[in-house]
């Protein structure tokens, strides 16, 4: 017999991906293209128990999380979009191509990836960052479909289209919501484990090597080598960790930068996620904060340091 664990239960996949803006009306309709109309809340308020995170002992910010109305088990991550009020927004890590050190992208699933692609770039006006491409990724040889646009501030969105895994799901052509979040780490077989203690128990592809489309992002530099694997939870969005040989800047910035920058993990209890991520060795960036949305509603949460001290946290939204 299994002996339930503190985890068990508790994580949720990865809820959403925070990502900073300069114009938050402009990136409220951009995102609604994508089919994230789904409000969960809109809040200008002081956010507390950051000052461990941003160095700083207020920040005030306009946050709206987003959810897809189109989300699948295959999209089902959230966006929360961040414009700094008590400070400009900090610009995104200067040279950031994609794997260092960092939060990486906003990864969308859809269905029929080139259509979609042509419709981004020919009739919403995104800029192309990546042309469509298809390949069998390993150990199963899954097919993958990608491209990348850009959203208004420029930061990396791929959408990709996980075909062999879709077929049989009730999905109309289009974007779903948040498939995964991409992050570089300075070792991976690190961040397996720790993440597997969060949840993350699957695993669809792990790859090595260069990726002659990204090598442009690259330059002037020598494109690196890359390791990367998608972990999966059974509950959420996924995650995917990214090592590269030899390693690359540090990208992290700013907490609140312009682009995707941080990662939140759903939990059904944030007491008990604490409790769990301390019986496991984990730093607690400050006490779980909680923001009044009004009408009985609240969202919780508390940054912890994972190993290489992202910006990540767990959240708890009580409607």
């Amino acid at each position: 017999m299994t002996t339930p664990t503190t985890a068990h239960g508790t994580f949720a996949g990865v809820d959403h991906i925070g990502v900073g803006v300069t114009d938050m009306e402009r990136s409220l309709r951009f995102y609604a293209t994508l089919g994230f109309t789904d409000v969960a809340f809109d809040v200008t308020t002081d956010l507390p128990g950051l000052a461990a995170v941003t160095g700083r002992e207020r920040t005030s910010a306009r946050v709206v999380l987003v959810r897809s109305a189109n989300a699948t088990p295959l999209g089902p991550g959230a966006l929360k979009l961040v414009q700094t009020l008590d400070r400009p927004p900090a610009p995104a890590p200067a040279g950031q191509a994609w794997g260092e050190l960092g939060i990486c992208e906003i990864c969308l699933h859809v269905k029929d990836q080139p259509a979609m692609y042509r419709r981004l770039t020919e009739e919403l006006g995104a800029a192309s960052l990546m042309e469509p491409d298809e390949s069998l990724v390993p150990p199963l040889d899954t097919r993958c479909s990608m491209s990348y646009v850009a959203d208004p501030d420029g930061a990396k969105i791929e959408i990709i289209d996980w075909a062999d895994l879709q077929q049989g799901w009730p999905a109309e052509p289009g974007i779903q919501g948040v498939n995964h979040v991409a992050f570089g780490v300075a070792d991976i077989e690190r961040s397996r484990a720790f993440y597997r203690q969060l949840g993350f128990s699957g695993q669809l592809f792990e790859t090595d090597g260069q990726l002659p489309s990204m090598d442009p992002w690259f330059l002037p530099r020598t494109p690196p080598s890359q390791r990367m694997m998608l972990l999966t939870s059974p509950y959420g969005a996924g995650m995917e960790p990214v090592q590269h040989t030899p390693p690359s800047p540090d990208m992290r910035g700013d907490w609140g930068h312009v682009g995707p920058y941080e990662f939140a993990i759903a939990v059904r209890s944030i007491e008990r996620a604490i409790e769990h991520l301390t019986a496991i060795g984990t730093e607690i960036l400050g006490s779980p904060h909680e923001v009044d949305l009004g009408g009985g509603a609240s969202w919780r949460y508390a940054y912890f340091r994972d190993p290489d001290d992202l910006y990540v946290y767990v959240t708890e939204v009580r409607a």
